[in-house]
């Protein structure tokens, strides 16, 4: 390893060039989604890739992300986190920063022991990069299991879960040294049974390590991996362009509030998935989604941290949007009556794009933190 074992590295932002322009490693080739072959892992691993320092049996990233994760909840190696989390990595997770591999080796011992039958479904993975700058991961996850021992929120409840997580990634020689990752816990604590507007100041009034970011946390938050400037504008292309999309259409709905994006860069039928259960089809759920959140917060700003995608015109995109947002509860109806408190609310997007429109939309944001930050 010819990293610096008391400093973290550094992620470099990625450029067009490191974009994949096809699917031929993906996870739906990987796993023979859709036909009468699917599995959740292949005998032969999948095309080779270039995984200069990675453990020789890893054949792309795609298998890497997808066999450390089973090894590692399935076949309960929890302490092969170690060998696939760098001794300085930083995890921006739901609450904070995390530092080091430790931390997460026992968080892992923590869920499998509250869920003795938990399974991580890939269901996504949306990658860019190479084995010299990084590769970047964008792992959309279902956690499925049954909460049959004592958790951080409770004794066992005995009740089934499925949850979505997405967790970007960037790796180099075997290891993941930085992270940022949602879980929907929201949805999460709803499908334990618990309702949220009576565990919510609890937790806020005993919360977990990290809680509330300080400063330093949010900027780093905000910064890895950004470029300096879009790659939109600093390697401008003709045609379609999906940083510019990408950037464009958060900026439109969330900053501009202009809901004509939803029929100009959106199927009319698409699909969307998001916090706490919102599962929805069409522009008209989501024109009353972005009205519940900017009706609460109506100075929200939102920039976009980074984008990254693969495929191309033909066979369609998909992409990750990693992006993060300030503002003010001055406004009555989702949260409740205002409260004039500050929040920061980051996010993780994934588009899956046909013909140059949006077909399906994964947003997912830490909804439970947002109401903690409210009642603290």
């Amino acid at each position: 390893m010819t990293e610096d074992k008391e400093r973290p590295r550094i992620a470099r932002p990625l450029s067009r060039q490191h974009m994949p322009t096809g699917h031929a490693i993906s996870l739906a080739k990987y796993t023979h989604r859709g036909t009468p072959r699917e599995i959740r892992i292949p005998d032969d691993f999948g095309p080779a890739q270039s995984m200069r320092g990675f453990e020789a049996t890893y054949r792309n990233i795609i298998d890497y992300i997808v066999r450390i994760t089973y090894r590692i909840w399935e076949d309960r190696e929890v302490e092969y986190i170690a060998d696939t989390y760098s001794d300085t990595s930083q995890v921006f997770d739901d609450y904070g920063l995390q530092h080091g591999c430790r931390k997460i080796i026992d968080d892992t011992h923590h869920t499998t022991g509250a869920f003795s039958d938990i399974k991580l479904i890939a269901d996504e993975i949306v990658w860019a990069g190479d084995d010299e700058i990084g590769y970047h991961t964008s792992h959309r996850t279902i956690i499925r299991g049954t909460n049959d021992g004592d958790s951080r929120y409770g004794p066992a409840t005995n009740r089934y879960i499925d949850v979505l997580v997405i967790a970007n990634c960037v790796a180099l020689e075997n290891e993941i040294f930085l992270e940022h990752v949602l879980y929907n816990n929201s949805s999460m604590l709803r499908q334990l049974g618990h309702n949220l507007q009576d565990i919510v100041p609890t937790l806020a009034a005993s919360p977990p390590a990290g809680w509330p970011r300080d400063k330093a946390t949010w900027d780093g938050l905000r910064s890895s991996a950004r470029p300096e400037r879009p790659i939109s504008v600093a390697q401008p292309i003709d045609g379609f362009d999906v940083d510019r999309v990408a950037r464009r259409t958060i900026d439109e709905l969330w900053n501009r509030r202009n809901l004509e994006v939803l029929t100009s860069a959106y199927a009319a039928d698409f699909a969307f998935e998001g916090p706490t259960d919102r599962k929805f089809s069409g522009a008209d759920s989501y024109r009353a989604f972005l009205g519940s959140i900017h009706s609460a917060f109506p100075d929200l700003e939102v920039q976009v941290d980074e984008v990254y995608w693969m495929g191309n015109d033909t066979d369609g995109h998909l992409t990750s949007e990693r992006w993060s947002a300030e503002g003010t509860h001055t406004g009555p109806g989702l949260y409740g009556e205002p409260t004039g408190k500050a929040v920061q609310v980051w996010g993780i997007t994934q588009h899956e794009i046909v013909g140059g429109r949006i077909v399906r939309e994964w947003l997912l944001f830490n909804e439970l933190d947002l109401m903690m930050q409210l009642a603290a």
